[in-house]
């Protein structure tokens, strides 16, 4: 699918190559809000949701973030509906680690034929032959990590998954993968004024690992009104949201957003954060400030 022509702002955020060799501009798209409440079944307005991930790639998306446990499998059939063919700039990362019960219910499960499973019905349910960044959405600590890597790594050799990632791990964790096989993104919870994952983040600086920070905007807390973020929004000239954006991109060269929502007035708010520059002193007060 071809991008069509026109200002596209989420080019202003940078780029990143993911794995050393897929190259994506940083500030991307979470599905998870697409579905249904509680993260399950069909939203209520599908088209909709159709329109939104259409409107995100026109304005420059690349890195679009779902898994197999939004929905279940609702996310990825949006996406598919949505997209394509998919445009040949546009990396699709998935994930798998999760059983869904109902709404607002998760349970980890790392079995290797589970997380094989997922995979099969991911690549069919976006489309695709290999997914080129796929997951381990939790590590489940009642399965061996070198039996739920280790089948990863078995799906990677069979060219069903390009690269893979972590998600939500300590950096012991990521050091124990890493022996044994290449991580390529780690995706934990990190915002401007939730940053217990810092240790996290500046190893994957040291070691040119992707940080996809999940929440970024804290579910919408730092753009609510009487916000941590309302007072400087009138200073900056943006957004809280806008604000809380731009100080990720500021935070990191390794940083990949991927603010999530269902409204497209909300996505085109968000993607315009890439246009705010922070500067030295902005970025230090919005620091210390929150």
């Amino acid at each position: 699918m071809a991008r069509p022509a026109g200002h596209q702002p989420v080019k202003a955020s940078g780029t990143y190559r993911i794995g050393g060799d897929l190259l994506v501009d940083r500030l991307g798209y979470g599905s998870m809000r697409l579905a249904g409440p509680g993260v399950w079944d069909m939203p209520k307005d599908p088209a909709e949701a159709i329109r939104l991930l259409r409107r995100a790639v026109d304005l420059g998306v690349t890195f679009i973030d779902t898994a197999d446990s939004y929905g279940p499998f609702v996310c990825e059939l949006l996406i598919k509906e949505a997209l394509h063919p998919y445009a040949e700039d546009l990396v699709i990362a998935s994930k798998a680690g999760v059983v869904r019960g109902g709404p607002d219910d998760w349970k980890l499960l790392g079995l290797p034929k589970y997380l094989r499973q997922q995979c099969e019905l991911s690549l069919r349910h976006l489309g695709l032959d290999c997914i080129p960044l796929h997951q381990l959405q939790r590590i489940d600590p009642t399965v061996p990590l070198d039996d739920q890597l280790g089948e990863l790594v078995q799906l990677q050799q069979e060219g069903k998954i390009r690269h893979i990632g972590l998600s939500e791990v300590t950096v012991e964790q990521i050091e124990a993968a890493q022996k044994i096989t290449p991580i390529a993104t780690v995706q934990n919870l990190y915002n401007l004024t939730t940053r217990g994952a810092e240790p996290v983040l500046e190893y994957c600086e040291r070691n040119d690992l992707g940080f996809v920070p999940w929440h970024p905007i804290a579910t919408g807390d730092l753009a609510r009104p009487g916000g941590p973020l309302e007072a400087a929004s009138t200073e900056y000239g943006a957004t809280p949201a806008q604000l809380a954006l731009a100080w990720l991109l500021r935070r990191s060269p390794v940083m990949l957003p991927i603010p999530g929502t269902s409204s497209v007035a909300h996505l085109e708010e968000n993607v315009a954060s890439a246009e705010v520059q922070l500067t030295d002193d902005k970025f230090e007060a919005l620091t210390q400030a929150s």
